[in-house]
Parts: structure tokens; C-alpha cells; sequence
């Protein structure tokens, strides 16, 4: 009887430029390389990997070609800030088309989003807390100014910095796809809320209740102070929306009886 032969294949050597190329997506994939951000010159990423210049020059030719880093004409590579928009293209036209869309964002925000600020209390590092009280303290700058539209679109940042803050790349990066979107319904939505004083600092209160948590490194309260936050800005949408139907019930109304 033969013994049986188990044929194994040969285990090639990685190319060094293919492993710096996986380094370099997994930085992109969990948000240490942010969009449009510069990366640093080929020798000095020659020097931090401890490579030759002529890999790392490959290396960064295929992340070009996969589109995820970008040259810009006079030197140096960034981040492509556009991947994965054409995605959510669409529904961003079907949020400017129409109204009730807005509705769905926010229900779907009150489930991520509660979910994100639970992970990153539980989570955060220092340095994702510097880049929280960061955005939040620019969403104070702006409160402070009355600036409604960069004010809302600093209300966005401030959410977005706690995705990135969760540790959950499924999280970042679901909501950076979105982000447009998100800052449209922000805009769109808040601001008009925070035309309106009382509801603008009722607003302002949950978020320091949620930057609060987070800092304290309380998860369950973080996770709570974000359902109300959005909860309460659905249930006064609906009210505006409410009073805005009403309000064009009563515009007609006059318009019939002057006819």
C-alpha cells in the first residue's frame, strides 16, 4: 500500500511594497489617515516602515490605482475625501425632493447613534477625546456667535467625531459615507430649530449631557443622552411640521375666501 502524498504549495515571500500598501488601507479603514490628509513624503515613510524609498514609491502607485490616495499637482499624496460618496448619491437628491425622508434619517440616527456614543465612552482614547472636546468646543464657539448654519453643520462634526471615537470601522465608516447626507439633514433640519432660542438651548444642554458621558467614561449615559437627544429633536420636528401644515391650511383657507 502507498502512503499518500499531501502536496503543499510553496509559501512565497509579500512583496514589501504589498505590505506597506495593506498598512497604509488599514490606517485609511479605521481612521487614523483621514480624508484629504497629506501623508508624509516617501522618505520619510521610507524611514517610520524601515523600507527602501523605491517600495514605498510602488506601494503608494497601487493605493492611487485603487483610488484611495490622490496626487496633487506640485507634490504630495492625500486621502482621497470622496470615497464611497457616489454611493449615497442618491439619497441625497431623494432628501432634497423630499421632506418626509428627513424622518427616516433621524430614526435611523436615533439607532447608530446611540449605539456610537455607548462605544465611545466605553472606548475613546485620549486622543479621540481631544478630538471630542475639539468638536465641541467649536460647536460652543458657534452657539456662542449665533452663526445658525455653521452651527448645525458644527452640530454634524461633533457626531461625527464620536463615530470615530467608537472604534468600530463599520460605524466611521457608514457614517462618513453618509456624512453629506447627515450634514444636509442637520442643516436642513436644525437649522431652523435653532432659530428658535429655547429649543436651541435645550439642544445645547444634551450635548454637553453626551460629551459629559463620554468623558466620564459612562457608556450607559452616554447611550441614554444620545436616544434623547435625537428622540427630542424628531418630536419637535414633527411639531414644526405640524405648525407648518396648519399654517398653510390657514394661508389657503384666505386665499379661497378672497376669491
Amino acid at each position: 500500500m502507498h502512503e499518500s502524498i499531501t502536496v503543499f504549495q510553496e509559501i512565497k515571500p509579500r512583496r514589501v511594497a504589498d505590505e506597506i500598501v495593506e498598512r497604509l488601507q488599514k490606517m485609511i479603514l479605521e481612521g487614523i489617515l483621514k480624508a484629504d490628509q497629506r501623508l508624509p513624503a516617501e522618505r520619510e515613510l521610507a524611514g517610520q516602515f524601515g523600507v527602501s524609498r523605491p517600495s514605498v514609491r510602488e506601494a503608494l502607485q497601487k493605493l492611487i490605482a485603487k483610488g484611495l490616495i490622490y496626487s496633487r499637482q506640485g507634490g504630495g499624496n492625500y486621502v482621497n475625501g470622496s470615497i464611497g460618496d457616489s454611493l449615497y448619491d442618491p439619497l441625497l437628491d431623494l432628501l432634497k425632493n423630499d421632506a418626509s425622508i428627513h424622518f427616516d434619517l433621524l430614526e435611523f440616527r436615533h439607532t447608530i447613534e446611540t449605539a456610537m456614543a455607548y462605544y465611545a465612552a466605553e472606548r475613546a482614547s485620549d486622543a479621540d477625546r481631544e478630538s471630542i472636546t475639539r468638536a465641541y468646543e467649536y460647536l460652543q464657539m458657534t452657539y456662542q456667535a449665533e452663526d445658525h448654519a455653521k452651527e448645525a453643520e458644527a452640530d454634524a462634526g461633533f457626531h461625527l467625531a464620536i463615530a470615530e471615537a467608537s472604534q468600530n470601522v463599520v460605524f466611521l465608516h457608514t457614517i462618513k459615507g453618509l456624512f453629506g447626507l447627515l450634514k444636509h439633514n442637520v442643516i436642513t433640519n436644525l437649522g431652523g430649530l435653532y432659530t428658535r432660542h429655547e429649543t436651541r438651548d435645550t439642544i445645547m444642554t444634551q450635548h454637553a449631557a453626551i460629551y459629559q458621558a463620554i468623558m466620564n467614561s459612562d457608556p450607559i449615559a452616554a447611550r441614554n443622552a444620545s436616544g434623547i437627544h435625537v428622540r427630542f429633536v424628531e418630536e419637535t420636528l414633527l411639531e414644526l411640521d405640524a405648525e407648518k401644515r396648519r399654517q398653510e391650511r390657514a394661508e389657503m383657507r384666505l386665499k379661497l375666501m378672497d376669491e
